[in-house]
C-alpha cells in the first residue's frame, strides 16, 4: 500500500510534464509566429479590382456625361466623407475601430477555429482586416487557417504603419456595396443619386447596413426588406451607443427612400455610334481597355449633344414617311479650326445595326469630289477665269468612247465658275488633264482622304468626277480644309484625356497645308455660286453665306451635298447598301434634293444664334471670260422657276434653255451617266434610315428643288 506522499509524486510528474509540454509549445508557437511575423511582409502591389476606377466619357462641355465605362469607382478622399458616414459604417462593422490594433483576437480565433473544424466562417474581422483581405494582392478569398493567418499578421503591420484614417479611407473606398458600386461614392450614386457629401445620417446609415449583405440588401422587397430595415435600425441604434448620435436624434430620423437601380447601361440611339468612335481613337492614342475599364480616366470627347440631337433631327424630319429601311444616311460636321468632329448621324438606331453611316461607310463621292480638282488647279496657277471644255462627249487619250455630260448637254469652253456651277462632268475631265492627275490625287491626300482609297483610281480619266470612295466624315474633314483657308486637320473625337491623378493631356492637331490660302478663297467663291445659282441652291442659308458642292453617281447609287461656313463643314450623303439608286418616295435622289435639304435643316440649327462671317474675297470672280462667251447673267432671270420651287441652274444653256441636269459621272463604256461601278466600298449591312421618319420636308419658303421627273421633260442640249 502506496503512503500519501508516494500518491502525489506521479500526478506532480505528469503536471510537470504537461507543464512542459505547454511550455514548448508555447515557445514554438510564439517561435513560429515569429517567424510567420518576419516572413510576412505588407505586400507591395494591390489587387487590380482593389483600386480600379472606371472610366467616364463626357460630351465635349466637360460635364455632361455620355457613358461610363468598366468598374464603376470614383475613390474619394476620406474628408470628402461626411463624419456621420464614416460613424455609421463604424459602429456597424468594427466599434473598437480607432483603439484596437488592427485585429479582432476573439474574432479571429473563432473564425480560424470555425474553419478547423469544418462549421461556417463566423465573422469578427475588423475594418483593418476587412481592408486588408480586398485591397493587398496575395490574400485570396480562400477559406484556410494559412491565408487568415497572413491576413491577421499583414493587418498588425499595417496598423503600426499606416494612420487609422489611410485604413479607413482605403476600405470606404474598396468594399463593394451592390447594385454595381465598388466604394462609397459609388454606392452614394447608385442608392440616392448623391454626391457622398451630401448624404444624410439616414442614408449613410443605409450604406453602412448594406456591407453586411450587399446582395440582399441591393434592392430589397418583402422579406429582405423588413431585413434591410431592421439591420439599417441596428446601425442607428448601434451609432446611439458609440455617441454617434443621440437618442433623441435617433428617434427623429427615418428610413430613407431608395432610388431605383439603374438598368444595366446598353447604348441606345447615337450613344453606341459615338463610343465606338472614342474606343477606336483611344486605343490609336495607345490606351488598353483595362486602362479605360479600371484607370479612372475623364474622357472628354468632341460631340456637341445639342448637334448630335439636331443631326438626328435633321435626318428623321426631312426624310418623308415610308422612305426604305434599306436606304442610309450619313451626316458628318467638322470643326474647321480643330478638326475635331462636333456631330454626325450613325443611323437611326444602334441597337439595330451597329455598323454607321458616318465614319464606317464609305461610298463614291461623285462631283463632290470636283472641289478637291478644282483646288488642285487653283494650287498649281489656274485661276477662275481658266477656260475648260464644257462640251459633250469630251475625247481623251485614254478613253477613246468619250466622256460625257449628264444629259449629252454641252456648255462649249467655259470658265472654272461656271464649271463649278454647273457641275460640268467634261470641264473637270479636261481641268484634270490640264492640272496632271497625280496633283488632284496629292491635295485630295493633303485634304484628309487616305491614299488607299484614292489609290485605284490614280491615273483615271474620271477621277476629278468622284470615282474614289470616302465617308462623310471624310469628305467633310476635306471640305474644312477650304473653310480653313487651307489648311486641314485631321478630323479626332477626343478634346482631352486626364487621368486619376490629375494628369491632363489635351488633343491638338496640327495643321497642314493642302493647298494654299488663296487656292482656298478662290475655291470657295465658286462653291458659293452652287448654292447661290448653281445645282445646290436647296442648302441655301439666308442669313450668312455658304459654300458647298453636289454628287451624284451613276443611277443614283450615292448622293452627296458636302459644304461649310466659315465655322462648319458638313456632308451629308445617302446610299443603300446593295448599291442599287436611292430612290425615296418613287423618285430617284440627287446631290440637290434630299442631301441638300437635310444638310440646310442641320446647319439651319448649328448655325443659330452664332455670328454670321463672310467669305474672303476671290482673286477674280471668272470675269475675263465669264460675260463673253454668249452667256447672260443670273440678273437676267430669277432665281425661281414657280412659286418656292428653286431653280438647280439658274445660268441658261446656249441654246437658251434653263436648268441643269444633277451631276453625275460617266459610266465605262461611255454612254451613260455615272461612274459605271456603283458606290464602291461596301458599307456592310444595315437598315438605312428606318420608317416613321416624318413627312415634313423642311422649314422655308425655298427648301425644295425641282422634282426629279421635270429632268427628262427639258429640251435636250447641244
Amino acid at each position: 500500500m502506496l503512503k500519501g506522499g508516494e500518491k502525489g509524486k506521479p500526478r506532480r510528474r505528469l503536471l510537470r510534464i504537461t507543464l512542459i509540454v505547454f511550455g514548448v509549445a508555447a515557445v514554438a508557437a510564439i517561435g513560429f509566429l515569429g517567424v510567420a511575423w518576419l516572413m510576412t511582409p505588407i505586400p507591395d502591389s494591390t489587387q487590380p479590382r482593389a483600386t480600379a476606377q472606371g472610366s467616364v466619357i463626357y460630351y465635349r462641355d466637360g460635364k455632361t456625361v455620355l457613358a461610363k465605362q468598366g468598374v464603376n469607382r470614383r475613390s474619394v478622399a476620406l474628408a470628402q466623407i461626411p463624419e456621420s458616414v464614416r460613424n455609421a459604417v463604424i459602429a456597424a462593422e468594427n466599434r473598437s475601430f480607432y483603439e484596437d490594433k488592427g485585429v479582432s483576437l476573439k474574432g479571429t480565433f473563432r473564425a480560424m477555429w470555425s474553419t478547423v473544424t469544418g462549421q461556417q466562417l463566423q465573422g469578427g474581422s475588423t475594418i483593418t482586416q476587412q481592408m486588408v483581405r480586398n485591397y493587398y494582392s496575395g490574400l485570396s478569398q480562400e477559406r484556410s487557417v494559412v491565408r487568415k493567418l497572413k491576413e491577421v499578421m499583414i493587418s498588425l503591420k499595417v496598423d503600426q504603419s499606416k494612420s487609422k484614417d489611410w485604413v479607413l479611407e482605403q476600405y470606404l473606398n474598396t468594399i463593394y456595396f451592390g447594385r454595381g458600386a465598388d466604394g462609397i461614392q459609388a454606392a452614394a450614386d447608385a442608392y440616392f443619386r448623391k454626391d457622398i457629401g451630401k448624404l444624410t445620417v439616414a442614408e449613410g446609415a443605409y450604406l453602412a447596413a448594406v456591407i453586411q449583405q450587399p446582395s440582399r440588401f441591393a434592392d430589397p422587397r418583402g422579406a429582405d426588406l423588413e431585413a434591410a430595415t431592421a439591420r439599417w435600425k441596428s446601425v442607428i441604434d448601434a451609432m446611439v451607443q458609440t455617441g454617434a448620435l443621440t437618442s433623441e436624434q435617433a428617434a427623429a430620423t427615418t428610413f430613407p427612400t431608395l432610388k431605383k437601380p439603374r438598368a444595366i447601361f446598353a447604348p441606345k440611339g447615337q450613344e453606341g455610334y459615338m463610343l465606338d468612335q472614342v474606343a477606336a481613337e483611344l486605343r490609336r492614342m495607345g490606351y488598353t481597355d483595362e486602362a479605360v475599364n479600371q484607370g479612372g480616366l475623364k474622357i472628354v470627347s468632341t460631340f456637341d449633344k445639342g448637334l448630335m440631337a439636331a443631326a438626328q433631327r435633321a435626318v428623321t424630319s426631312v426624310l418623308p414617311e415610308g422612305t426604305s429601311k434599306k436606304v442610309r444616311t450619313g451626316l458628318a460636321a467638322v470643326a474647321p479650326g480643330t478638326g475635331e468632329v462636333v456631330a454626325f448621324y450613325g443611323g437611326p438606331s444602334y441597337e439595330a445595326n451597329k455598323f454607321d453611316n458616318s465614319f464606317s461607310a464609305k461610298v463614291q463621292a461623285g462631283s463632290t469630289f470636283k472641289a478637291y480638282t478644282l483646288a488642285a488647279a487653283l494650287n498649281n496657277g489656274f485661276g477662275l477665269d481658266t477656260r475648260v471644255d464644257g462640251n459633250s462627249p469630251l475625247h481623251i487619250a485614254s478613253d477613246d468612247k468619250g466622256i460625257p455630260n449628264s444629259g449629252g448637254y454641252s456648255y462649249g469652253e467655259i470658265n472654272l465658275v461656271k464649271a463649278t456651277q454647273s457641275s460640268v462632268n467634261t470641264a473637270f475631265v479636261d481641268l484634270g488633264q490640264k492640272v496632271g492627275l497625280g496633283k488632284v490625287v496629292n491635295v485630295a491626300e493633303e485634304a484628309g482622304i487616305p491614299a488607299d482609297q484614292l489609290a485605284p483610281h490614280r491615273s483615271a480619266a474620271t477621277l476629278p468626277l468622284g470615282v474614289a470612295s470616302v465617308s462623310a466624315v471624310q469628305n467633310a474633314s476635306g471640305f474644312a480644309a477650304f473653310a480653313a483657308g487651307g489648311v486641314h486637320r485631321d478630323a479626332h473625337v477626343i478634346r482631352s484625356v486626364t487621368d486619376a491623378k490629375g494628369r491632363t493631356t489635351k488633343v491638338k492637331v496640327k495643321g497642314e497645308r493642302a493647298f494654299t490660302e488663296q487656292a482656298a478663297i478662290d475655291a470657295t467663291y465658286a462653291m458659293t455660286q452652287v448654292v447661290e445659282a448653281g445645282t445646290g441652291s436647296a442648302a441655301r442659308l439666308y442669313d450668312r453665306p455658304v459654300a458647298g458642292k453636289t454628287g451624284t453617281t451613276d443611277k443614283s447609287a450615292a448622293v452627296w451635298f458636302a459644304g461649310f461656313t466659315p465655322q462648319m463643314a458638313v456632308a451629308v450623303d445617302m446610299f443603300r447598301d446593295d448599291n442599287k439608286p436611292v430612290v425615296v418616295n418613287g423618285s430617284a435622289q440627287y446631290g440637290g434634293t434630299y442631301p441638300a435639304q437635310i444638310w440646310r435643316a442641320f446647319m439651319t440649327e448649328a448655325m443659330s444664334g452664332k455670328p454670321v462671317k463672310e467669305f474672303a474675297e476671290p482673286s477674280n470672280y471668272g470675269y475675263s471670260t465669264y460675260y463673253d462667251d454668249g452667256y447672260r447673267s443670273d440678273d437676267d432671270y430669277g432665281d425661281y422657276d414657280d412659286g418656292d420651287r428653286q431653280d438647280l441652274s439658274p445660268t441658261p444653256l446656249p441654246d437658251g434653255t434653263t436648268g441643269e441636269v444633277p451631276d453625275q459621272t460617266p459610266s465605262p463604256d461611255g454612254t451613260g451617266d455615272g461612274t459605271g461601278d456603283g458606290t464602291g466600298d461596301d458599307p456592310g449591312d444595315g437598315t438605312g434610315t428606318g420608317d416613321g421618319m416624318g413627312d415634313d420636308t423642311g422649314t422655308g419658303p425655298r427648301d425644295q428643288t425641282r422634282p426629279p421627273e421635270e429632268f427628262s421633260q427639258r429640251p435636250p442640249g447641244r
